[in-house]
């Protein structure tokens, strides 16, 4: 790539919703790496931008040719080299820059990569206003001459982040704790041990077990999503024979956080949102707490017995982080293991969490199974179900058809929720493939939520 003016037309067809996400070779490469970096600085006319990447094979020349793009466009680049998505959040918040751009695929298969975008202050791109201009410009490739700008080293810039995430907590409170952290060889390994340094420095009495830690781009142990049921059970038996207090496990650019409690049982998201939005609670009454639309009975619960405001949000980074500067909600958290904090530029960390929750296990003098059994049992839920249906919409409508009547309240909000009193589902279609995804929960009834998943399921498969 060179600072040709007009680059000609190709097609850029790996933008999402509010992110870009590809196939390598197919519809994402250097080049298109190159016009994405070039037509960003120029449609926001950024002066600095931070860059980071992951672990991926394909991340290094990819970020290069952003990188690029970027500098013939006239924006100095801060290069983070090897780091998390909430890196380079951070210092775009921090380092007060025009925007920020992550080379990452996150959990997604090894034949994709794609990139996470933020402008001032970390806030998302509008898909609908601010989006588009980026995707025409990299398109057309008609880019205005500009003078070359600079590549500054910053990879020493992790101790600031390290310090910062530990400023989240009052280390004099941290109990000791021997804690079981799986990294799935993706990027969260060398930020961990900048922050486990940290901790270590302001005398913080935690042991950790690291597992799957280095950083290896051919993924040996799987494509790190802890989400995925088939990935857990190395986790649990690792955390088993450690005898761990704890166990947390991240994804591929660590901007979710997963937990596993004592005994090595995975915690599904959703109980997690409304432990944190509590602890958020107690310590600052009235707040406003964004959750999605998913699974909501003991979040909402949770919050509004703490002396919260719960506030749904649909499901999506861009669109939590737009509710929650909206009404200035202190905390907000999705069901698939993303959590989002105010003190933190409104953005999305998978260290945060973890933090949290050690400093509030020490707090709380209970382990994480004593804080959240009873409230799983209180609201049980059947986890989101993906079903790879033909024709989706022919699908959900049967489901309305046949329980929109019964229904006490209808949103339709994030795909369709239907709630029936003592028990609600979500249903939603993918933007991307035929597949529809269900979620079902009840007020303290385990055996309606298999029988209603079972008829929910007959209905959708036709």
């Amino acid at each position: 790539m060179t600072n040709d003016n007009n680059l000609g037309r190709r097609e850029v067809t790996c933008f999402k919703a509010y992110d870009v996400r590809g196939e390598l070779g197919k519809n994402l490469d250097p080049d298109i790496a190159y016009r994405i970096g070039r037509a960003f600085a120029q449609a926001r006319k950024a002066k600095r931008v931070v860059v980071g990447r992951d672990s991926r094979e394909s991340s290094p020349e990819l970020a290069k040719a952003l990188i690029e793009g970027l500098t013939d466009a006239g924006a100095d680049v801060l290069d983070l080299g090897l780091a998390g998505t909430e890196e380079v959040y951070f210092h775009t918040g921090f380092q007060n820059t025009d925007g920020g751009i992550e080379v990452t695929a996150s959990h997604n298969p090894i034949n994709y990569n794609g990139m996470k975008i933020v402008g001032q202050g970390s806030a998302p791109l509008d898909p609908a206003t601010e989006l588009p201009p980026i995707i025409e410009l990299a398109t057309s490739g008609d880019f205005a001459p500009a003078a070359k700008g600079s590549v500054s080293d910053f990879s020493h810039a992790r101790a600031d982040y390290a310090k910062a995430m530990v400023d989240f907590v009052d280390v004099d409170l941290l109990k000791p704790m021997k804690i079981l952290v799986n990294a799935g060889n993706g990027t969260a390994g060398p930020t961990f041990d900048a922050i486990a340094e940290e901790l270590q420095r302001r005398g913080a009495p935690l042991t950790f077990v690291r597992m799957h830690h280095d950083v290896d781009s051919s993924f040996p142990n799987g494509i790190p999503n802890p989400l995925l049921p088939e990935n857990q059970p190395p986790t649990v038996e690792r955390m088993q024979a450690e005898k761990a207090d704890l166990g947390v496990a991240w994804d591929g650019d660590f901007d979710r956080c997963f937990f596993f409690d004592e005994n090595g049982r995975f915690i599904p998201g959703e109980y997690i949102v409304g432990l944190l939005g509590a602890a958020f609670l107690e310590k600052s009454p009235g707040e406003k707490i964004v959750h999605d639309p998913r699974v909501v009975m003991n979040t909402r619960a949770m919050i509004e017995s703490s002396g919260g405001e719960a506030v749904v949000s649909k499901t999506g980074h861009a669109f939590i982080k737009r509710k929650m500067r909206d009404v200035g909600a202190i905390y907000g958290g999705e069901m698939s293991a993303h959590h989002y904090f105010r003190d933190f530029y409104y953005c999305d960390s998978g260290m945060v969490p973890w933090l949290l929750m050690v400093e509030l296990l020490s707090r709380k003098g209970k382990t994480l199974a004593e804080l959240l059994s009873e409230r799983m049992r209180l609201y049980p839920s059947s986890g989101e179900t993906n079903y790879h249906i033909e024709d989706p919409d022919a699908a959900i409508a049967r489901l309305i058809d046949a329980y929109a009547d019964q229904a006490q309240s209808r949103d339709d909000l994030d795909g369709v929720s239907l709630d029936f009193g003592n028990w609600r589902f979500n249903l939603r279609k993918s933007n991307t493939e035929p597949v529809v995804r269900l979620n079902l929960e009840s007020d303290g009834d385990a055996e309606l939520v298999a029988r209603k998943q079972a008829e929910l399921a007959a209905l959708l498969k036709g």
